[in-house]
């Protein structure tokens, strides 16, 4: 074996541990200090140490690294409907669901911050953002009509719940006095019921 075939074989054969994370970091620490539409491919995989064709290994484009987590939580919210008793009314379901997802959630919460700082700074990412909640809205209706609950109730609980999260989750990331998630998510959802009575 010559010196160009030890080279080649160690080339070929690099392996790069969490390359998918290393990419979502770089990411997002470059959408922190040049801004979204400034940062380019390229850039991610240079500051991640990884080449430019191992991000799309990973990612189809540079807005992914910021939605690539979204089926995951809609396959997360959808089970936890699923599995919640079956006297449970369907805003205790979704509140539930809520809760389990925030567990999850809150521990990446220096990357949500980040996140949300990243989309709220740009339009088209704030749009992608509100198509991501409807699609777990409807997600979540269809998962209360799998149990039973009429057509109406169970969008108004979805759309319910979508609300109270998406409040309690910017709450969670903006305020450092709370470090819980599901309770924020909880607080919010409190909030909601306590307008609709007129309190």
């Amino acid at each position: 074996m010559s010196a160009g075939d030890i080279r080649y074989a160690v080339k070929v054969g690099r392996w790069e541990p969490d390359a998918r994370g290393r990419l979502s970091v770089a990411a997002m620490e470059l959408y922190t200090e040049r801004g979204f539409e400034q940062t380019t491919v390229a850039e991610i995989a240079e500051r991640a140490g990884l080449a430019e064709r191992t991000f799309f290994r990973h990612f189809s484009d540079k807005r992914e690294v910021l939605f690539s987590g979204a089926d995951v939580l809609q396959e997360l919210l959808v089970n936890a409907v699923a599995e919640a008793p079956q006297a449970a009314s369907p805003i205790e379901v979704i509140a539930e669901a809520f809760a389990v997802a925030g567990r999850v959630l809150q521990e990446r919460r220096d990357f949500a911050r980040q996140r949300q700082n990243v989309i709220a700074a740009n339009p088209e990412l704030q749009e992608r953002e509100l198509i991501k909640l409807a699609s777990l809205a409807a997600a979540m209706a269809g998962a209360l009509r799998l149990r039973g609950v009429n057509d109406q109730s169970a969008a108004l609980a979805a759309e319910v719940g979508v609300a109270a999260f998406k409040i309690g989750f910017e709450r969670w990331v903006k305020e450092p006095r709370s470090g819980d998630l599901p309770s924020d998510i909880r607080e919010s959802l409190e909030e909601l019921k306590a307008v609709a009575n007129g309190r």
